[in-house]
């Protein structure tokens, strides 16, 4: 009896080894995605439900202060046969659609920077919001690195633009991947 376990093992076994012989078919991996970071001020968390297109939203519902980014893969923007030469063209693509159809809307003029690898840009951007009845101030960031483009947009009432605007920076220059 001990034999015929022994014979049925050893021929599943073989039975096993030949079918995953026959099975392996050579794969190709995908990388899907990547890692960025960026540091937020210890009052805003983790947030979602701000924008569905974002990879990342926060908040602080308290002080009313709100943001989110947006990744575009330079890959996939290739994919889809849109190759940026710069971040500046990056930047007028979006900008000149940007809040267009609300009342009110104002656009500062871009600042440039570079560190290290990474590029940036930033605008003031407002508009009067006639459900909230007031001016909403943002910070439109747009960052460049080896891989994508990042739209990093944090807002607040205008009123508040001098209290915030700082803070709304740090996070727009601590994104890198």
């Amino acid at each position: 009896m001990n034999n015929m376990k022994n014979i049925t093992i050893f021929a599943f076994s073989i039975l096993l080894c030949i079918t995953a012989i026959n099975a392996q078919t050579p794969l190709k991996e995908y990388k899907v995605g990547h890692v960025f970071s960026v540091s937020l001020p210890d009052y805003m968390g983790k947030t979602f439900g701000l924008n569905n297109a974002s990879v990342f939203q926060y908040k602080n519902a308290v002080k009313d202060v709100y943001g989110f980014i947006i990744e575009d893969s330079k890959e996939e923007l290739g994919m889809a046969e849109l190759n940026y030469t710069s971040i500046n063209e990056f930047y007028e693509e979006f900008i000149k659609d940007f809040l267009k159809d609300e009342e009110n809307r104002k656009i500062s003029k871009p600042e440039t920077q570079k560190k290290g690898e990474i590029n940036f840009i930033e605008c003031d951007a407002s508009y009067y919001d006639k459900d909230a009845k007031i001016e909403i101030y943002y910070l439109v960031g747009i960052v460049e690195t080896k891989y994508a483009y990042y739209k990093v947009l944090s807002w607040a009432a205008a009123e508040n633009k001098a209290k915030f605007k700082a803070d709304f920076q740090k996070i727009l220059y601590s994104l890198k991947d």
